[in-house]
């Protein structure tokens, strides 16, 4: 099961960020009509929901910022914004970085009992798989409101 876990984190971080950095850099924090972010939102979203289910961000793990929870958590949006935002430039190589960590968690570990359950999770490779999901939809949301975007910006 660990391999094909990993493999699955490879494959779909792999297409995130082939998502993520083929849209123009003018377009990331454009939100359109009926979607409530943006792909720089969503981008740090996945990262740092990623982080905090795989790794206790942010009380167990410090490799992102603590304000990325303020920016990029579950309820947050570009119009709160404040402070220094991240670049996505930024946001990539933290998504790659995170990637190297995934594929470095133990078979062991995947098979441990999460202390609580988690939306029906019980072990941390049950959560891997709803956190791989997680990224997922969001590449999805990204997909779209990208098109959008660029159907928008022909016709004007």
């Amino acid at each position: 099961m660990d391999q094909l876990v990993f493999k699955q984190f490879e494959m779909t971080r792999g297409y995130f960020i082939k998502i993520v950095e083929s849209v123009s850099k003018a377009h990331t924090d454009l939100q359109p009509d009926g979607f409530n972010n943006t792909i720089h939102w969503h981008t740090g979203h996945v990262l740092t929901i990623t982080e905090q289910t795989m790794f206790g961000f942010p009380h167990v793990t410090t490799h992102l910022p603590v304000n990325y929870m303020e920016l990029f958590g579950n309820g947050t949006k570009p119009s709160d914004w404040t402070g220094e935002i991240p670049a996505m430039d930024q946001l990539i190589v933290e998504l790659k970085d995170q990637l190297t960590r995934l594929k470095q968690i133990s078979a062991e570990q995947l098979d441990k009992d999460l202390d609580t359950p988690f939306l029906g999770c019980k072990t941390v490779g049950e959560l891997a798989g709803l956190t791989l999901m997680h990224e997922a939809a969001h590449m999805g949301q990204i997909q779209a409101m990208k098109r959008m975007i660029e159907h928008v910006s022909v016709k004007n």
